[in-house]
Order: C-alpha cells, then structure tokens, then sequence
C-alpha cells in the first residue's frame, strides 16, 4: 500500500515539470527592435510547463527555473510568466522600458522616470540606454537555459503635411513619426511642433498629440486666417505662402551623441479658393492729359497719363504688382514700368502711368496685374489697347 501511494503520488505531480528531453520552448518578441520607453511583449510556448490542464498555471517565478529579463545594466529576475488561457501551454509577460534620464522634448527638463522594479506578469519596469539589446532567459529545465534578444535603438523622427497644398479655409493635419517620444506607452503623449508662413516667419507652437497609446504617431491641426494674427493653433498665411514645419529631434540614432538635437522639416503651400486670375478685377485703361481730361486724338512730345483701376475681390489683403508695358509698331518695348503695394479687403484701387510718345506710330499698351516679380503668379486678366499717335 506504501508503495502504491509513492506511485500515484508521482504521477500526479509529474507534469509539473518539464519534459526534459523535449526542450522544445521557442520565446517570441512582438517587436525585432524596441526604443527606450517601449512596452515589451514576450511569449514563451511551452506545453511542457502546462502543469493543470484545468487551472492557469505560471512559470519562471521559481528561482530554480527562472525568467530573467535584462538589458545592458539592469535585469529582472525571477519573474513570472502567465498562462494565456487554460490548457493553452502559451505564457506571456510584459515588460514596459523606462530609458534613461534625458531631456527629450528641449524645455530643459527631463521627460522619464527611469527604475527597475516588479516580478511579472505585467508589473516590470526596467531601465534601458538607447541602443543595445533586451535579454530573455528561461531555465526551462536543469542545465537548459534558452534565451533570446532584441534590439533597443532611438529613432530618426520624420514630420510632414499630410497635404502638399491647402486652401484658406482649410484646416492643415501635421504629421510626426518618432517612436522614441512614445515616453508612455499606457498613455497618450504630445510633443510641441512650431509652423509658420511666408507671411509669419515667427508662426506658432502647437502641440500635436498621439494617435493613440503606444502608437508613437503624433498630429497637430491648425487652421488659416488673413484677417487676425497668429494665436493658438491660428496661423496668419496668405495665398501663395508657403508653410513650414519644424520639429526638433532630441533622440538620435547612432552616429549622433545623445545630446545631439536635430531639425526637421516639412512644407506645403497655400492656396485661395478663388482662382488667381478673379483674385484682382482690372477695367478697361484710358488715356488722359496732365489735367485728367480723356483723350481721343494723341500727339508727339504729348504729356499722357494711362490710368487703370484695379479692384480686389477677396475678403482679405492682396499684395500685387501692377506692371505697365508700351510696344511700338515693330514690337520694340519702349517703356517698361510698374507699381507695387497692397489692396486691403475689397478695395479699389486707381493706377497711373505717364507717357510721352517721342514719334508717331501705333503703340500696343499692355497692363499686367502679378502677385509679385519674384513669383509673377497673374492675378487678373492682362490687358491691351492699341493707339495712334500722330505728328503734332
């Protein structure tokens, strides 16, 4: 009878442990490269260790079969693995990096809490520098240790406009890749991005948010005025500016030094919703004399003044360049001239340009109206008109 309960004894505890000449329990990483503040997921497949087939079992607690998880300086060990589900044989902990003291966002404070503490499953916190490797081992029998890794390495950041040309009345997404500002992987993080305009080079600081927890994915909105100044997420741009973002990068790879900051930008440009060519309106030129009377019949060594009226059609400032152009009969340009300023919202505006025609002959006066001379976008229709101009 003593014997036969040794017996049943045995075999009723035997599948506690592993069977040790199957050491058969591959480790999984949910990542091949993690950044210093990432959560770690870690499976361990080990139907060995499946002691209860009807209860959830645990491994690597134990000091003689141990889970150890470490990095370059720090480790946690024993610590617990737990089954997924009854019977399953799969066991899986979780691990979240704390990095290293750093100022990551440039406000000349440190943005992480570094410590290594916690047994598992889902409790460890482990310090980590931003490159090397985290380490697994499991002992999962006498003399048999199996062990795994994956990389740690910060990441170079990247920002963009989700669109390359936007319309006044439309709103701008802003868009930041960088893993390494994932500083809380069980919360929704934000990191400050500065954007400006042609218009504002000083611009703003928006802070754009996380997509979601441990997305690493950040997006800032702001949207256009012509009217007021720049505040918030209001950016003062005009049509025909151009936009830019900048983001500073303070967690840079190898060959970078940790202290090393990096910026990176990104631009698109700003559209009207009104078509360039109706942004300003121009009338029909007329030809005066010096008292302002209109002329039919032109003369030689005559005192002419051309005068257009230019009006803008938008709800908002219109820089412009209005430039006159006079041709002789041979197409030689005889007089090139042109006027810059600003129209206020709706405003008109009277243009004049003297003439004195030294010979007689036909003459083809042009008028252009042009955003600028450096970006001659036409902002109206241009004009002709051809005159004769007789001997006195």
């Amino acid at each position: 009878m003593l014997i036969l309960f040794a017996l049943l004894s045995f075999f009723a505890y035997a599948e506690e442990t592993p069977v040790y000449d199957q050491p058969f329990s591959p480790i999984y990483f949910d990542k091949p490269v993690y950044t210093w503040t990432d959560k770690v997921r870690i499976m361990i497949v080990a139907p060995s260790w499946n002691a209860h087939s009807d209860a959830i079992d645990s491994i690597g607690s134990e000091s003689s079969h141990a889970i150890k998880i470490s990095t370059r300086d720090k480790s946690l060990k024993p610590y617990k693995f737990t089954e997924t589900e009854l019977n399953s044989g799969i066991f899986t902990g979780e691990v979240i990096l704390t990095g290293f003291l750093h100022d990551a966002d440039g406000d000349g404070t440190f943005d992480t809490q570094p410590r290594t503490m916690g047994n598992g499953p889902n409790n460890g916190y482990l310090e980590a520098d931003r490159e090397g490797a985290i380490t697994i081992s499991f002992e999962f029998a006498d003399g048999v240790v199996l062990t795994e890794s994956a990389g740690l390495s910060w990441n170079l950041g990247d920002v963009s406009f989700l669109q390359k040309q936007y319309m006044t009345n439309d709103q701008a997404v802003i868009r930041i890749i960088d893993a390494d500002m994932n500083l809380n992987p069980e919360g929704v993080d934000q990191i400050p991005v500065r954007v400006s305009s042609s218009s504002d080079v000083a611009g703003i600081t928006v802070e754009a948010i996380e997509s979601s927890q441990d997305s690493g994915l950040f997006q800032a909105t702001i949207f256009f005025t012509q009217t007021d100044t720049s505040s918030g997420n209001r950016l003062y741009a005009k049509p025909g500016n151009t936009l830019i973002t900048k983001y500073d990068d303070n967690t840079l790879p190898i060959p970078h030094s940790k202290s090393d900051s990096l910026e990176i930008t990104a631009t698109a440009v700003l559209e009207s919703n009104i078509p360039p060519l109706d942004r300003i309106t121009s009338d029909p030129m007329e030809i005066v004399s010096v008292t302002g009377n209109k002329l039919t019949d032109l003369f030689v060594d005559d005192q002419l003044q051309i005068l257009g009226n230019i009006k803008n059609e938008q709800e908002f400032s219109q820089d412009f360049v209005f430039v006159y152009q006079i041709k002789d009969e041979s197409g030689t340009i005889t007089t090139l001239s042109w006027i810059s300023g600003s129209l206020d919202s709706y405003q008109k505006l009277s243009m004049s340009q003297s003439w004195n025609p030294l010979t007689s002959g036909t003459y083809t006066v042009e008028t252009f109206v042009w955003s600028s001379l450096g970006s001659p976008i036409p902002l109206s229709e241009p004009r002709s008109e051809t005159y004769f101009v007789s001997k006195n």
